[in-house]
């Protein structure tokens, strides 16, 4: 059995802190999944440092509670029935430190993990990593009236490394937000090891107001209580043509590497013949949709004029000025090509009856279709809405043939020096497989070297594997670097 340690937490100068203090919900907040969101960042140590790094991370995280004083308490109920995060005198937060590199342990290293890209499989149970039930997934201990934790941290040491877990409640932020969270962490961290000055937390990236009153939610801001109800209806951008439940088949989730100089290639591909601006990020992901529909239309054959859905979130806050730059809380938006004002893409022309350009291009618009203008048009609706909760969105609702892809660029963790070191990769460990959906990490401190590029975690079915493996047009582009995940009872494709 590993060595465990586990403490309660205080933050830095809790003694004088307010008896209570409450962070209001904003509804972008309620819009993202509901659940518990588990981030592994790894670092190659040695064991000497394991004390010192143990009570640097202590000190550390206690002094950036002070500052991101909404990242620690529980969610819960208001009286109108909508939701805040409750941080009381006294609040602690759970700090866990795993001892998996001892004599009787098995774990693989460090060496192990960064040879096998640091799959999912490699990095081990999700549970044991984490700090249960703060795990990923749509359970009950991440309902908001079930006063669920906002966050946890859990050290794991490994032989030769560690994996800072890092399970936090979506709903306290979402990806700018936590990704600042963690950036003043390792600020302090920093400051600590080298005796340089203390980083300053400005008190206005807790007010989500700055990005709540610009007119997105100008009804809420003023909102008494309402006998209105909203039940399962969907939010904004949710509303799905499913006329029966989805029937997935049985799906592994797969690691690709991107190299810089073949994603320059494929923009140059992408790239419309009137020199309309895309970005290479546009362009790999219409070179995904296209391949994936190919493949898969086969399997599923719904017709060439059937429109599958295309989705994605978008990030906001360098949509709204004067942001300061750590700004906290859920800035992003979900948008579907079922939801756009866009004109639909029959599966036929996302195959082959239109350039890879214009698909380029669609993505483009729809994502910069996303404005201050349309927000507030969207978020009107639902601005009263009790059960504000159900507004959630869940990936694997959507129907077969979709692709939905999470864009986590931005959070360049492994940019962050935390004094002792860098992290050298992070993933999510979902612990289950991510139906429909692709995740885009930023390039991390790989084996390509300068040519290291962005990584895609996408979800496909088992049966279609090996022909997307040995397919010219996507090899062409997309480096494999082995299985993340395998369903159970699986089997590995043939190359």
């Amino acid at each position: 059995m590993p060595r465990i340690e586990e403490i309660d937490l205080h933050p830095w100068g809790w003694e004088t802190d307010p008896e209570e203090e409450r962070f209001r919900l904003s509804t972008l907040d309620y819009l993202t999944t509901k659940t518990f969101t588990t981030v592994a960042v790894i670092f190659k140590i040695e064991a000497s440092q394991k004390e010192m790094v143990t009570e640097l991370f202590k000190e550390s995280i206690a002094r950036t509670l002070s500052q991101v004083r909404h990242m620690i308490g529980t969610i819960e109920k208001d009286a109108d029935g909508q939701h805040s995060i409750v941080r009381k005198r006294g609040t602690t937060i759970k700090f866990v430190v795993q001892h998996l590199d001892g004599p009787e342990d098995t774990y693989p290293s460090f060496a192990e993990m960064e040879k096998a890209h640091f799959t999912s499989d490699v990095l081990g149970d999700a549970d044991k990593l984490s700090h249960p039930p703060m795990t990923f997934g749509p359970k009950p201990e991440a309902d908001p009236d079930n006063s669920p934790p906002v966050m946890a941290f859990k050290l794991n040491y490994i032989p030769g490394g560690m994996i800072l877990m890092l399970p936090t409640h979506h709903y306290a932020n979402g990806l700018v937000g936590f990704t600042s969270f963690i950036h003043q962490i390792a600020d302090w961290c920093y400051a600590l090891v080298n005796k340089t000055d203390h980083p300053l937390f400005d008190p206005r990236n807790l007010d989500r107001t700055l990005f709540t009153n610009l007119g997105f939610e100008t009804a809420e801001a003023s909102e008494e209580p309402s006998t209105e109800t909203s039940g399962s209806a969907p939010a904004p951008g949710r509303a799905l043509p499913v006329s029966s439940p989805p029937r997935h088949r049985r799906s592994h989730s797969l690691l690709f590497h991107v190299p810089k100089s073949k994603a320059a290639q494929l923009k140059k591909l992408a790239t419309p013949a009137d020199g309309s601006w895309i970005t290479t990020y546009n362009a790999i992901c219409a070179m995904m949709w296209r391949v994936f529909s190919r493949i898969r239309e086969p399997l599923y054959n719904p017709g060439r004029d059937y429109t599958p859905i295309f989705g994605t979130g978008v990030t906001l806050i360098k949509k709204i000025p004067n942001m300061p730059e750590r700004m906290q809380g859920n800035m992003q938006f979900d948008i579907n090509s079922t939801t756009s004002h866009l004109p639909q893409f029959t599966l036929g022309e996302i195959i082959s009856d239109v350039p890879l350009s214009k698909l380029a291009s669609y993505i483009r618009e729809m994502t910069e279709s996303v404005t201050p203008k349309m927000l507030a048009v969207e978020l009107q609706k639902v601005a009263h809405k009790r059960g504000k909760e159900n507004l959630s969105i869940s990936a694997d609702a959507f129907p077969l043939m979709a692709l939905y892809i999470t864009d986590w660029r931005s959070s360049n963790f492994c940019d962050f020096d935390f004094g002792f070191a860098s992290p050298t990769a992070y993933r999510h460990v979902f612990g289950t497989i991510p139906l429909s959906q692709c995740v885009v990490y930023p390039a991390h401190r790989g084996p390509a070297g300068d040519d290291e590029g962005i990584e895609l975690q996408v979800t496909f079915e088992e049966e279609l594997m090996a022909d997307l493996l040995n397919d010219p047009e996507w090899n062409r582009y997309f480096e494999f670097r082995g299985v993340d995940t395998m369903a159970e009872g699986g089997m590995k494709p043939k190359l």
